[in-house]
């Protein structure tokens, strides 16, 4: 049974930090590509950053160079650093994991930026 916890999320103002994480459980994180997705009210849920299982990483346009995206083997954890924030990175924010073309997803953790 595979089992994506996010933890992190939180309140900051704009240009702070924060750290998102993702506990797997049932799925090895560096064997498959896991990502983070977020969704803000009354938007689409978008893509926001992946890690392969080589490591590659990748990022939507709007977060890049601000936010970054790792992962300890040791733990199993994904996580997703976010720097100058800014309150349009306002969202609750889900973890994303693929394996045989079958997709799990978390239950999101709220982040939210204030001007």
């Amino acid at each position: 049974q595979v089992q994506l916890v996010e933890s992190g999320g939180g309140w900051v103002q704009a240009g702070g930090s924060l750290r998102l994480s993702c506990a797997a459980s049932g799925i090895i994180v560096s064997f498959n590509p896991v990502r983070w997705y977020r969704q803000a009210p009354g938007k689409q849920r978008e893509f926001v950053a992946s890690i392969s299982s080589g490591g590659s990483t990748d990022y939507a346009d709007s977060v890049k160079g601000r936010f970054t995206i790792s992962r300890e083997n040791a733990k199993n954890t994904v996580y997703l650093q976010m720097n100058s924030l800014k309150p349009e990175d306002t969202a609750v924010y889900y973890c994303n994991a693929l394996r045989a073309l079958q997709a799990y997803w978390g239950q999101g953790t709220q982040v939210t930026v204030s001007s």
